[in-house]
């Protein structure tokens, strides 16, 4: 049996909130508009102009571009509810991650090298990439309402705990190659 939250005045602003659309229309228009625009000004698609000697790129072209593309992603019911559900999920994996760094980082002392640098690193960030692609995956659903993970799963003809445990297990098997095969003669040298 649920038990009813309390009413209070800031659970009235957020019922507010997503009444008049601020959750599933402005916030996904920000998002969208910020990430356009951040890649369009780093990667000068529309050009730059020179002025006194210095090159500034096309802020108005990109405004207006960023501006049009978040409003059709606005537009579409199906992209916001990707993009609403991708974006919560990938800030639970940043938490944990964050929390895992807390409880590692409390078994050395300042100044003591951590376990992740060099290759846990790279191990660290492949784990987070690939809960990033399940996380995706999982969002995106097809006309049966099913998501592409469970279409995934029927594809390789195994449930969901067997695809997940066949996963680890050649993620073990690789991880294990790789650092039985690693040269240690170049390591020595360094």
């Amino acid at each position: 049996m649920a038990i009813d939250a309390p009413v209070t005045p800031f659970r009235q602003v957020l019922v507010f909130f997503d009444s008049i659309g601020l959750f599933d229309v402005v916030l996904p228009f920000i998002l969208v508009f910020t990430i356009v625009f951040a890649i369009l000004e780093k990667t000068k698609v529309l050009g730059t102009e020179e002025i006194e000697g210095r090159k500034y790129t096309k802020k108005n072209l990109n405004a207006i571009t960023s501006f049009v593309i978040a409003f059709l992603v606005v537009a579409s019911s199906q992209l916001v509810e990707i993009i609403t559900t991708v974006s919560s999920q990938a800030v639970v994996v940043l938490f944990l991650s964050v929390l895992f760094l807390l409880l590692v980082g409390s078994f050395y002392k300042e100044g003591e090298p951590v376990f992740l640098e060099g290759g846990w690193k790279i191990v660290f960030m492949i784990i987070v990439f690939i809960a990033i692609i399940g996380i995706f995956l999982n969002a995106i659903k097809t006309e049966d309402g099913r998501t592409w993970l469970e279409r995934l799963g029927d594809f390789t003809g195994t449930g969901g705990d067997e695809l997940a445990g066949s996963l680890i297990l050649l993620a073990l098997v690789v991880l294990f190659i790789v650092y039985a095969t690693k040269d240690t003669a170049k390591e020595a040298k360094h």
